[in-house]
């Protein structure tokens, strides 16, 4: 087990990237495809944890003037619950801190994994609201 985090750089690995958002947000939890596929993917930089050449997580983000917004975090199913989506987000938090002008990390959260990214400093902005038909919450994190 070769485990390792990097910003996506090949056609192949964008696809798996796709296909591991798929499987999670289109097929688990029933999000339409045309909400998943939005068509800003060409605007973001994408993240991924690999296990030997297998992504098993992956993320995006889009910056939005000062601030960047972590979009589309999924993990295989078989690897929840292990720091698997911990460990890239740690990894996508240091590619983030101290470049350029960011200041402000954004991101929205189904409404179960708050506690997720308030263990990495995220805070709730704002009431809970429906985005997909799931639960969400703002959250932000100053840099």
């Amino acid at each position: 087990m070769s485990i390792i985090c990097q910003e996506i750089s090949t056609p192949e690995d964008m696809q798996a990237c796709f296909a591991l958002r798929r499987a999670v947000f289109v097929g688990e939890q029933s999000v339409p495809a045309e909400l998943e596929m939005d068509g800003q993917d060409a605007s973001a930089r994408h993240f991924a944890l690999k296990d030997d050449d297998r992504i098993i997580a992956t993320c995006r983000v889009r910056r939005m003037g000062s601030a960047a917004k972590i979009e589309r975090m999924a993990v295989e199913k078989d690897c929840r619950r292990k720091g698997i989506g911990q460990e890239l987000m740690k990894y996508v938090l240091q590619q983030l801190t101290g470049v350029g002008d960011i200041q402000l990390l954004k991101l929205s959260s189904q409404s179960d994994a708050v506690p997720f990214y308030e263990r990495l400093n995220f805070k709730k902005r704002g009431p809970e609201y429906m985005e997909a038909g799931m639960p969400h919450y703002e959250m932000t994190r100053e840099l």
